[in-house]
């Protein structure tokens, strides 16, 4: 794998992020149903490019993850969330994941949080270790809180101090 820049989004990546979000959709890390066209825009009013941290190599878009309030509460405001978070597949086991939460953490102080948190689905082993990895506890499970291809997943919420 070339060697990976972390970049924020620019306008022009939506049709790139849209296109990876379809091809790596999974019910490992979906709670979603699967993207049907027509396809809806990738970057929107909640989201847009200033949200997005992508991963680029060789000039390709190989993951992003979006961080955002986890509430619009202004009680809340001292807290940020990861609320996506996409790897190609050709870039997995290859740092590219890591350097991407590395980014968001380091996003989250930059912006003054005082936390950064996440939702995993507790079936996802990998994304969960490569959490614990770098520094993030689980702060709580909701015990089967979501039926997906007739199982019942756990959704566990996992954080840190910045």
């Amino acid at each position: 794998m070339p060697e990976t820049y972390i970049r924020t989004a620019r306008p022009e990546d939506e049709e790139a992020l849209g296109l990876l979000d379809r091809v790596t959709w999974s019910t490992l890390h979906s709670v979603q149903p699967s993207p049907q066209p027509p396809y809806d825009p990738f970057f929107s009013g909640r989201f847009g490019p200033r949200d997005h941290l992508v991963a680029e190599a060789d000039g390709r878009v190989v993951g992003y993850i979006r961080l955002g309030f986890p509430t619009p509460l202004a009680v809340n405001a001292h807290v940020r969330q990861i609320l996506g978070f996409v790897v190609a597949e050709e870039a997995r086991g290859t740092g590219v994941g890591r350097a991407l939460v590395r980014a968001a953490v380091q996003e989250a102080r930059r912006q003054g949080a005082r936390r950064i948190t996440l939702r995993v689905l507790g079936h996802n082993t990998p994304a969960r270790k490569l959490y614990e990895a770098e520094g993030f506890v689980i702060e709580g499970v909701l015990p089967g809180e979501f039926l997906l291809d007739g199982a019942y997943v756990d959704d566990v919420i996992m954080g840190q101090a910045l």
